[in-house]
């Protein structure tokens, strides 16, 4: 069903006769051209639906099958109906074209309906393409087998397209006897050119040619009397004659009767050959429809890659719902400038069918309703459309543009005479399957009565529920649509800052056309535009007044928004990647858990073992104490390093790191608080008088050894921190005995090495640390020895130099620190001293 379009130069207000042409150039059969031309504004829901799904799936193929063939369309429609004409024949050109038509329509069918591969895989990937493509393959299987005329063409033209000579046992003899007597001639004219050479009438470098399919020597035109023979013919100065001698006239007349045998010799198997091809012809015909049809989708499809088109869903009725459309030849423009467009989303639906738009001078309006009405009228042509997969598209019976003006000397019709006259009409056949799109509605005549008339003949569109994309810079026309029922306002964007159109398309509310801003920008003169200011009035100026500061708090709240949206996409992201690490963590906590436990289990087994051999040596000594004795120890000595942490294990260093740490910064204070007290020492041979239990400050001694130290820890189990030293260990309570801090004193003064070491490496501590150059990890490690070693001799200040680089390795240190408890602050060095690349760590 043909739509109705109006007016008659609907196609080349809106741009569409430039897509017939582009999509033309990509067309290679005059026949495809043909359909191009053809193809019209389609109503039928069900063929639009069939049109866009053929071009999608040639959209597809092109882009991701190169078995599809993408060469050999050509025109034989035209010599095919000579071919029904009896006695009529197809030339030798003729016939290799109808091959090559013949050989695309079979790869056609091939690749959608069969295999060239017979094996079970190759198969399957016919079926799949037969399901991807289910129409273009309809199309292919209607095609009959056309094998006879394919085989029949091969075994009569060679590949240079000439008749072969097996193609009759007469063709072969006369062209072997052309053969034998080209040979004579060429012999013969080769001894007479010697001869004329030697005697000095042909120039030395002179070969044989030929005129008119007749052997010539050239001879000089001063000695053509001197060689018998026809002069054939002159050259261009006439110096040279070309000579047909005497004595091969009658060879060369041989041969020339031998060639008229041979054309007709030719003509006589074609004419025969095309007789063989007259049952075929309907079967030739239609598979040279099928590849001119092809070729014509084709075009379609590339075109629509070209301007990336894509099929929308199609609603049940009327609705246009278009996410980011964009005008196909306004965006290879811009294009070409090195510009982008800016897409448009168009939104129409039966409960506000139509849109009013206003807004500033060129600020896209027009080519919004340029935009609707050529992708609308495309997409009911079967062409792929320039918008979102998601968008949404109704089809309509009928789509009315009054673009630009009609005016005509010859009707006696003038600007608004022309735009009244298209108004008619659409409010004669416009109901709720039209488009109707009108720019700059009501122009064209004085303001006030064109804005009443546009008023009325807006409100008889609404009553008609025609859909529609209407222009205006009329005031009571966006009055009239913010307060009725199905119209809806929209505003092309303006940057007030910038004063510039931004060619964005809002809902919800008019636009100003910021006349006086643009007037400004122009360069209008002040007191011009100030004087018309007071012209205009208060009541309209706060109007337009409003309107701006709409614009501007759209725009404000616009880029508020777009923040907000980056800042979420933002959290979402960080969100993950801590989730993420979250998962990884928690990975990492069952791993070591289970590594703990299997280290526990293996602890176990070990002390069950010990056990077990400590019983055995006791029985088998039979309560011998000296062995029994021995035996204890060992499982004591066994049970204490069990109990006591290595000094240099990663598990320990890890759990007990700030613990020590604050345990060293208590002890130093209390020793702080204890110098001003004298020690008071039990008589030496009553080692505990004095001290009757064990208290976190004083000194104890491991029962059984002479290692002494302070008690810097009393566990809720009843486990005892001492500190020998650099050497920390946990002792069972029971295992230690009290002692006077004189005794320690004296212990520590005959271990000797101890004390004088510990003051040794006091003197040598060097308060800073460079750590440039490093990873991560060695800086941290690094860091950590110098805060420990700066904890243990009471230094008050420290420097690390990390440099200034990119921050990461400093950010890295600093967050470290902020985690140890004897940190105060973390501030750069003076400038002078290396600034931001150097770390003063004060402790507390």
């Amino acid at each position: 069903m043909k739509g109705n379009i109006y007016p008659a130069t609907f196609e080349v207000k809106l741009g569409f006769d430039a897509i017939r042409a582009t999509v033309a150039e990509r067309c290679a059969t005059e026949r495809a051209r043909e359909m191009l031309a053809e193809t019209t504004f389609c109503t039928q829901p069900d063929t639009v639906r069939e049109l866009l799904e053929q071009t999608a799936e040639m959209q597809e193929i092109c882009a991701l099958d190169a078995a599809f063939p993408q060469s050999g369309y050509v025109d034989v429609l035209h010599f095919l109906a000579k071919a029904g004409i009896d006695n009529a024949y197809l030339n030798e050109p003729e016939l290799m074209t109808l091959a090559q038509m013949v050989d695309t329509a079979g790869c056609i069918a091939t690749f959608f309906t069969r295999s060239s591969d017979a094996s079970p895989h190759a198969a399957a990937d016919t079926a799949r393409k037969a399901d991807r493509y289910p129409r273009l393959a309809g199309m292919a299987l209607a095609l009959q087998t056309l094998s006879p005329v394919s085989k029949g063409i091969d075994n009569l033209l060679d590949k240079f397209g000439r008749v072969k000579d097996s193609a009759s046992p007469e063709l072969a003899l006369l062209r072997r006897q052309m053969v034998e007597v080209q040979q004579q001639v060429g012999r013969r004219m080769q001894a007479i050119l010697r001869k004329a050479q030697a005697d000095g009438y042909v120039d030395e470098g002179a070969e044989v040619s030929l005129r008119d399919g007749r052997a010539v020597i050239p001879v000089s035109a001063s000695c053509k009397r001197k060689v018998a023979g026809m002069v054939l013919d002159e050259s261009a100065t006439g110096k040279t004659s070309f000579i047909e001698p005497a004595e091969v006239v009658e060879l060369n007349n041989r041969l020339r009767e031998l060639g008229f045998a041979e054309k007709r010799e030719v003509v006589r198997i074609l004419t025969a050959f095309t007789a063989f091809l007259r049952p075929f012809l309907p079967q030739l015909a239609q598979a040279a429809e099928l590849v001119a049809r092809i070729d014509f989708i084709r075009a379609k499809a590339l075109f629509a890659s070209s301007i990336g088109g894509v099929k929308p869903a199609l609603a049940e009725g009327q609705a246009i719902g278009w996410r980011s459309a964009r005008h196909p030849l306004l965006e290879a423009a811009l294009k070409r400038e090195g510009k982008s467009i800016v897409p448009l989303d168009l939104l129409l639906t039966p409960e506000k069918p139509i849109l009013l738009i206003s807004g500033p001078n060129a600020g896209g309006k027009s080519v919004c309703i340029k935009t609707a009405g050529l992708l609308q009228y495309m997409l009911q042509c079967g062409f792929p459309i320039p918008v979102r997969e998601d968008s949404v598209a109704g089809i309509f019976d009928a789509i009315f543009i009054d673009i630009g003006d009609e005016q005509s000397l010859e009707n006696d019709l003038s600007t608004y005479s022309s735009h009244l006259q298209s108004m008619k009409y659409f409010l004669r056949h416009a109901n709720a399957r039209t488009l109707a799109l009108i720019d700059e509605f009501g122009t064209g005549t004085e303001p006030q009565l064109g804005g009443a008339i546009a008023e009325a003949t807006l409100s008889a569109l609404v009553e008609s529920k025609a859909f529609g994309v209407i222009t205006t810079h009329y005031a009571n026309l966006k009055y009239f649509a913010a307060n009725t029922s199905g119209i809806q306002n929209g505003a092309m964007l303006f940057d007030v800052q910038k004063i510039e159109p931004m060619f964005r398309l809002e809902y919800g509310a008019p636009g100003s056309s910021f006349a006086f801003e643009i007037a400004k920008k122009i360069g209008l003169p002040e007191e011009v535009i100030g004087k018309a200011r007071a012209l205009l009035g208060d009541k309209h100026a706060d109007f337009d007044r409003s309107l701006r500061s709409i614009a501007r708090d759209r725009r404000y709240w616009e880029e508020k928004r777009a923040r907000v949206k980056h800042t979420d996409k933002r959290l979402e992201e960080l969100t993950v990647r801590y989730e993420r690490e979250l998962a990884q963590l928690h990975d990492e906590r069952k791993r070591i858990l289970q590594e703990a436990k299997e280290e526990a289990k293996k602890l176990l087994s070990e002390a069950n073992r010990k056990i077990e051999n400590t019983i055995r040596s006791i029985k088998e000594a039979q309560a011998d104490r000296e062995k029994t004795r021995e035996a204890r120890a060992l499982l004591q000595s066994f049970a204490q390093s069990v109990e006591t942490p290595a000094g240099d294990e990663e598990s320990a260093a890890i759990t007990r790191k700030l613990e020590r740490l604050k345990e060293q910064q208590r002890r130093r204070s209390e020793k702080k608080a204890q110098r001003s007290e004298p020690d008071v020492a039990p008589p030496p041979d009553n080692p505990t008088s004095g001290e009757n239990e064990l208290s976190v400050g004083g000194a104890a001694r491991i029962v059984g050894q002479n290692v002494v130290g302070e008690i810097v820890k009393i566990n809720d189990n009843g486990s005892v921190v001492l500190a020998a030293g650099n050497i920390y260990t946990t002792v069972a309570a029971d295992k230690l005995e009290p002692v006077s801090r004189s005794l320690a004193r004296s212990v520590a003064r005959r271990s000797g090495a101890g004390g004088s070491s510990l003051s040794v490496e006091r003197l040598n501590f060097k308060p800073s640390t460079d750590v440039r150059g490093m990873r991560v990890d060695e800086a941290l490690r690094e860091v950590e020895e110098l805060i420990d070693r700066a904890m243990m001799f009471g230094v008050s200040e420290v420097r690390i130099l990390h440099g200034k680089g990119t921050g990461a390795l400093k950010e890295q240190i600093r967050r470290y620190l902020k985690q140890i408890t004897g940190v105060a602050t973390v501030e750069d060095e003076d400038v002078q001293q290396g600034g931001a690349g150097v770390s003063v760590v004060k402790m507390s």
